[in-house]
């Protein structure tokens, strides 16, 4: 039976989902903070910001009004960037329709508490609410044109994964189930922190070699962090680890990726964001992560390097000089 389902968040990936679960045939609602915004997508049936050349399925009703699109919501996806998760679901939380299940599509950390995007959508929406961290390799705009995307949905409440696995499914749109939350959302956080070195790699023009190490040393970093937190290994050898950190290194649709190619070529940092229409999460997400490497003393080099690249203290070639020169260790040595 079709579910009634509000998006909260009308950037590229909110967009994506709600027309991917309109045209599953559920009743969907996008909620946009931007009035102009919600009026210019009512007048076009298109999101002409983020996904101009995606039409709008009649059975999206697009507005400003949280209370109208919250109303008896089954289902809630908050796909906010990480820094407004906190104020929209703290807006909302009142608002949920009881036992109402939250699904989390934010890959980040919060910048101040450095807490995962679920264990804030707790904090604000209380224990009655299931959350749900779907993450996994899916370009928002391939969603949108039906190209096959399989991804992960992540719960302590196996009732709520299977619901999101079968409200979200369909003939392109495939979702694996997973306990591990933990892993899942520390992978979906720091790979948009390698994708940035990623970019750096190919704005300075290093080649596949060094791609292919980057990538390799990256995902170990991660896992490092993530089984330190209470991830399980093999969750960051799957879809929401090494498959994101593939696409999101790789990609050109990457806006991570795309942060580092153009710090590479010399632009600066303000420059590069003050140009871009979406958030690029590993920007805001990299002091985050170091702040949890030293909370769990785990050592990370590639996140550090970035953060100093970030900040202006670093130019990019002497932070890949630097990576190059560390300490040579045994792979299996902890991997450091």
């Amino acid at each position: 039976m079709p579910s009634t389902i509000a998006v909260l968040g009308a950037g590229s990936w909110g967009t994506a989902l709600a027309v991917h679960l309109s045209r599953v045939g559920h009743d969907v609602r996008l909620w946009a903070r931007d009035q102009t915004i919600v009026d210019d997508m009512r007048a076009r049936r298109a999101n002409v910001v983020y996904l101009p050349d995606v039409t709008l399925p009649a059975t999206i009703h697009v507005t400003h009004d949280l209370i109208a699109a919250l109303g008896d919501a089954e289902l809630v996806i908050c796909a906010v960037p990480s820094h407004g998760c906190r104020t929209v679901l703290r807006a909302a939380a009142a608002r949920l329709g009881r036992g109402a299940t939250i699904v989390s599509t934010t890959k980040g950390l919060e910048h101040d508490s450095h807490l995962r995007v679920s264990q804030v959508i707790g904090e604000e929406a209380g224990p009655t609410h299931p959350v749900v961290v779907l993450s996994g390799p899916s370009f928002a705009k391939e969603v949108a044109q039906q190209l096959p995307t399989a991804v992960l949905a992540a719960s302590v409440n196996g009732d709520a994964t299977e619901l999101v696995q079968r409200e979200f499914r369909g003939p392109f749109f495939r979702l694996y189930g997973s306990d591990d939350v933990v892993g899942v959302e520390i992978g979906g956080a720091m790979k948009n922190v390698i994708a940035i070195a990623a970019g750096v790699v190919e704005g300075l023009g290093l080649g596949h070699n060094a791609l292919a190490a980057l990538i390799t040393r990256g995902l170990a970093e991660i896992t490092r962090l993530a089984c330190a937190a209470g991830g399980r290994r093999d969750t960051l050898a799957g879809l929401s680890g090494l498959g994101d950190l593939v696409l999101t290194c790789t990609g050109t649709l990457s806006r991570n990726r795309h942060v580092g190619t153009e710090l590479a070529r010399g632009r600066s940092l303000a420059e590069i964001v003050a140009g871009m229409k979406m958030v690029a999460e590993g920007v805001q997400t990299t002091g985050a992560v170091l702040a949890l490497g030293e909370r769990y003393g785990v050592e990370l080099p590639i996140a550090t390097q970035m953060a100093e690249v970030l900040s202006g203290r670093v130019d990019v070639a002497s932070a890949v000089e630097t990576l190059m020169l560390r300490r040579q260790r045994a792979e299996a040595d902890g991997g450091k």
